[in-house]
């Protein structure tokens, strides 16, 4: 299973045997390097940037670290080993051996997962694309190039799922995830936290704390499918997504380390007129983010998510850790209604309320990371705490759509929520703010203000390493 680097499209799948396949994928990849070219970020293709590189799917050498232009990244197709034996553990079809081929009862469906997952990929790519201008280090910088090309290599991971095995329909869905772009008015990306921008790195934190924690759990459950192709692309890009999910949990905490840090310095709560980024406004980004992506797992109650499990398709995210029958026809989970201005718990059937299940999963993972960057705030002896809004607060999706809750979840008018939106989420005097504070900083060893320092830096490389090189 050694990733053959000799092929133009590196890849573990053997795809010089299968020459139709070949010649497909080498079509489409110059329309990916247009896309990368037009709407990858910005003025970085002659950069020389410190990127790690998958040399092996092994546990031991799957990273390998060195200079590389972004343009020139060796984009690849990589799949786990297989799996001998291996069966579909919940559905209808549990105990029956792993699809190898795309069942035909199943195919419109299992396409439909695949492009919806496919499309975030280079979507957030183009929402963080003018990142780099304003960089707060090079340390920083390189971690966005490094996100960068593995979610283009990601979308690599679907396109050749599509490519192998959904003929001339997935080639053409694979055409058109190039063809949406974040925030186009004609042509959007297919989720709405998708379209959003990312204008500023707190903004990035904040996007790789809580959206890429949503792909993790994505990843997670789609894993578990019983298409064996699909299960092992995911578990090869879980290795991937765990770096970006430490780049915003780090990078959440070093804001809120530095803010703290300028508070005890000046012996004041207004850190702006330092150059710091104060904690409630901190608090405020927070509360968007994490709102846009609980809205990712959709519907509380799914028939959708419902029949993905039955049919054995998607499961849930460690599916055999649960002491269940994997089957779920008779079973209940607790779900939230709305009654009155009150929301309370209520028992439903557990497949239809697959998505609420994994939210909560996902809730409980979220909460941790915020337990640690108020470690940080008590640390400083700051008397200041962050919180996760309530999941009814500011939603777009789901029983809480049409809905107006606050952030510690009472119900309040349309009037109110109006008067206090601004004290909820980040005002247009906030991102103004922000934006100032945003002065690209590409010294080695050098920092912005308005953020503390890494612990350690990458690969065993001091902070001050010489992380990207500019020609």
């Amino acid at each position: 299973m050694r990733i053959d680097f000799s092929e133009k499209i590196p890849n573990n799948v053997g795809l010089k045997e299968n020459r139709r396949l070949q010649r497909a994928l080498e079509n489409w990849q110059p329309h990916y390097i247009q896309w990368w070219r037009d709407l990858g970020p910005v003025e970085s293709q002659e950069l020389d940037i410190y990127l790690r590189t998958a040399i092996d799917i092994g546990a031991e050498g799957w990273a390998n670290y060195d200079y590389v232009r972004m343009p020139e990244y060796r984009w690849g197709i990589f799949l786990t080993p297989p799996e001998e034996g291996r069966q579909i553990n919940f559905g209808m079809n549990k105990g029956k051996p792993a699809w190898q081929d795309v069942p035909g009862e199943h195919r419109a469906d299992l396409r439909r997962l695949i492009v919806t997952q496919g499309d975030t990929e280079p979507a957030s790519v183009e929402q963080q694309r003018l990142l780099g201008k304003v960089c707060p280090s090079l340390y920083d910088l390189r971690n966005l190039f490094q996100i960068n090309v593995e979610e283009g290599r990601h979308l690599w991971a679907m396109v050749y799922l599509l490519h192998t095995y959904f003929g001339r329909d997935g080639r053409e869905e694979a055409e058109a995830m190039l063809e949406r772009h974040s925030g186009d008015p004609d042509k959007p990306r297919i989720l709405q936290a998708f379209n959003e921008e990312t204008p500023d790195w707190l903004a990035f934190f904040m996007f790789t704390y809580f959206t890429d924690r949503d792909g993790k759990f994505q990843l997670l459950s789609l894993a578990e499918s019983g298409f064996d192709p699909l299960s092992r692309t995911c578990r090869f890009m879980l290795t991937e997504e765990a770096h970006h999910m430490f780049v915003g949990e780090t990078g959440v905490m070093r804001v809120a380390q530095r803010t703290c840090e300028l508070m005890r310095e000046h012996d004041t709560n207004d850190v702006r007129a330092h150059g710091g980024i104060d904690l409630p406004t901190i608090q405020k980004y927070l509360n968007f983010h994490f709102s846009c992506s609980v809205d990712l797992f959709g519907q509380e109650l799914s028939t959708n998510a419902a029949n993905f499990y039955t049919a054995g398709l998607k499961g849930r995210h460690r599916e055999t850790k649960f002491e269940d029958d994997h089957v779920l026809e008779d079973s209940t989970y607790r779900v939230p209604e709305i009654r009155g201005d009150d929301i309370v718990m209520v028992e439903a059937p557990a497949l239809t309320s697959i998505n609420e299940h994994l939210r909560d999963d996902y809730v409980v993972d979220c909460q941790r990371g915020v337990e640690r960057w108020n470690k940080v705030i008590r640390k400083h002896g700051v008397d200041f705490e962050l919180t996760l809004p309530h999941r009814a607060f500011h939603r777009r999706i789901g029983l809480f759509a049409e809905e107006r809750f606050s952030p510690q979840g009472q119900r309040v008018s349309e009037a109110e929520w109006n008067r206090r939106r601004d004290e909820w989420l980040p005002s247009a005097e906030d991102h103004a703010f922000v934006r100032t504070v945003m002065q690209p900083v590409t010294e080695p060893g050098k920092m912005a203000n308005w953020v503390a320092p890494p612990a350690r830096g990458v690969d065993g490389k001091p902070p001050d390493f010489e992380y990207v090189r500019f020609n």
